[in-house]
């Protein structure tokens, strides 16, 4: 007996989280468009998370970080949060310069700091 097929992507549930591309550079003119984009993909009752892949962006500079925050800004307000799809290197340099976390794909959630731990040196270990 065979049941029939259901609608929609069959890997796509209520729990993956929304994908926003960003083409090319981002303008000034382009941040209300993007920030309203974010906005309209959490509204959807399970979406805490919207995706923005990256990889297209091409060189990172101060408006493209600002864009980015300004969409944090958004998302938080919101009551999600958004997390980064290939990011190339000299955006994710740019971002920790500026101090401003985001999330990357396929990387656990960081919402704690890590526990420090130290080795203590006994007397007498040999060196390294």
């Amino acid at each position: 007996m065979s049941s029939a097929p259901h609608p929609g992507l069959p890997h796509v549930d209520a729990k993956t989280p929304a994908v926003l591309v960003l083409p090319g550079p981002v303008t000034k003119d382009d941040v209300p468009r993007l920030c309203e984009a974010v906005r309209t993909r959490l509204q959807h009752p399970a979406a805490h998370v919207v995706v923005l892949d990256v990889k297209d962006l091409g060189p990172p500079g101060l408006t493209t970080v600002d864009a980015l925050a300004r969409m944090q800004l958004t998302a938080r307000r919101a009551g999600g949060r958004l997390r980064l799809r290939a990011p190339d290197p000299a955006l994710r340099a740019l971002l920790a310069l500026v101090a401003l976390p985001f999330e990357l794909e396929g990387q656990p959630e960081q919402r704690e700091p890590p526990l420090r731990v130290e080795e203590a040196v006994e007397p007498g270990d040999p060196p390294l």
